[in-house]
């Protein structure tokens, strides 16, 4: 598809399925988010986007503050937690490049986020398009996404899968 119409099949909300990190030197797997990490990517028309990818299960903090949290609580939360957003250009046919504007990793603020664009069926396919330094190895990593139907939830009650 052209970069018109790779862009108008991005729009809408997408459901993590999963994201694994291949050793580009060894070739072992890791899962940064877990076996069954939740996230939302989410692309409009306007051309916004913004991504957040959490491992299930964290602990939660023993006060209901985040201003209260302790430093161990706060590091582990976001250990555990990715979340960055801003807008998205296609300029190729299987690219999307995401200028991220905020970020919970401060380092990505002004850094384009560079993403190869693949399609398994209806599920879509965001990949490094360079490895990069993943859990102490170069690694490619690769995330998939299913689309969230309209006026469906991400994983149900509690952070349950549905």
């Amino acid at each position: 598809m052209n970069p018109d119409e790779l862009r108008k099949a991005l729009l809408g909300a997408w459901r993590l399925v999963s994201y694994r990190a291949t050793a580009v030197e060894g070739g072992d797997v890791v899962e940064p988010f877990g076996s069954r990490p939740q996230g939302l990517i989410m692309y409009t028309p306007s051309g916004h986007m913004s991504a957040q990818i959490m491992r299930p299960g964290r602990p939660a903090f023993r006060e209901g503050r985040l201003e209260r949290g302790l430093p161990e609580e706060l590091s582990a939360a976001a250990l555990g937690y990715m979340a960055y957003g801003g807008t998205y250009e296609v300029p190729e046919d299987d690219l999307v490049v995401h200028h991220v504007e905020l970020s919970l990793f401060p380092n990505w603020v002004g850094v384009p986020q560079v993403r190869a664009v693949g399609w398994d069926g209806p599920r879509l396919r965001l990949a490094l398009r360079e490895p990069a330094p993943i859990w102490g190895a170069r690694r490619d990593g690769v995330l998939v996404w299913e689309r969230v139907p309209d006026g469906g939830t991400l994983y149900g009650a509690r952070g349950q899968g549905v």
